[in-house]
């Protein structure tokens, strides 16, 4: 590897198993049941630790044909680093092995717009994108590649810059590229008040209406912490064609813990 990046992981052994043996039961776990695996254009999957949102996002995972290279697109959780953070290449260190960054991928999205950064910094300690990676490698194997994007906040008409530019750059490449956006949705509320909230947002996407999705997590005040992501993904995937969305499944952690007063919601989505 060199001088290339090396990232190591931030919550191994607490958000999920820290050893490849019991990573790879895990999320074998949460994969396993029939389904019918499609290609898509994007996704929206959760990142919360795998005993509260690992039923979603592996039955999401196990529902998609995940090509050889996949762009996660993640909030910054912990204010590190510029706005729109690119990986820029080198390997993240996982405990089933490394999974290489797609550097030449990444030097064109930096280069597409004013907006991307090259950047190792924001994604440190950041936990959005890697709780994704073992669900996208157990799917997809060793010759997985991945651009991973870190957001923090931005305008409506930065998240269309930003889709935009992405959609260029895919239609560029000769490559099937899937965009996933990693969300949790709301957070700390009673389960039937995060059910109803997550109800109206999930339904703007379905719709493919990123513009309807900002104003509604906005208005209503949805505490969905990848609504950036989400309508980056979607500005994206509208622009490369996507003409439709389906829910996979939506959980809150109140289902996992008991407690219904203080939940947060999970959802899967397929955009293709």
């Amino acid at each position: 590897m060199g001088s290339e990046p090396l990232r190591y992981p931030a919550v191994a052994g607490r958000f999920y198993s820290g050893t490849a043996q019991n990573l790879e039961r895990e999320v074998a776990g949460y994969l396993s049941g029939e389904h019918s695996a499609v290609k898509a254009i994007g996704a929206v999957m959760p990142h919360a630790g795998y005993i509260y949102s690992g039923a979603v996002a592996g039955v999401t995972a196990a529902s998609l044909t995940v090509p050889p290279v996949v762009i996660i697109l993640g909030p910054n959780h912990t204010g590190l680093g510029p706005g729109v953070s690119v990986y820029p290449g080198g390997h993240w260190h996982m405990p089933f092995g490394d999974v290489p960054v797609n550097g030449s991928l990444a030097r064109q999205i930096a280069d597409e717009s004013d907006l991307p950064v090259l950047d190792e910094t924001a994604h440190a300690r950041e936990h959005s994108l890697e709780v994704i990676l073992p669900f996208l490698h157990y799917r997809r194997g060793d010759d997985l590649s991945f651009v991973p994007i870190t957001l923090s906040m931005m305008s409506r008409d930065e998240c269309r810059i930003l889709g935009e530019a992405l959609s260029r750059v895919i239609a560029r490449c000769r490559e099937e590229i899937l965009i996933v956006s990693s969300s949790d949705m709301t957070h700390y509320e009673s389960h039937d008040s995060a059910k109803a909230k997550d109800s109206d947002a999930i339904s703007r996407i379905l719709d493919l209406d990123p513009d309807g999705l900002l104003e509604i997590v906005s208005r209503r005040r949805i505490t969905m912490c990848g609504v950036i992501p989400t309508a980056v993904m979607l500005y994206a995937a509208i622009a490369l064609g996507a003409t439709k969305a389906r829910l996979v499944r939506y959980a809150t952690s109140g289902e996992v813990s008991g407690d219904y007063d203080q939940v947060v919601g999970y959802a899967g989505i397929i955009v293709n």
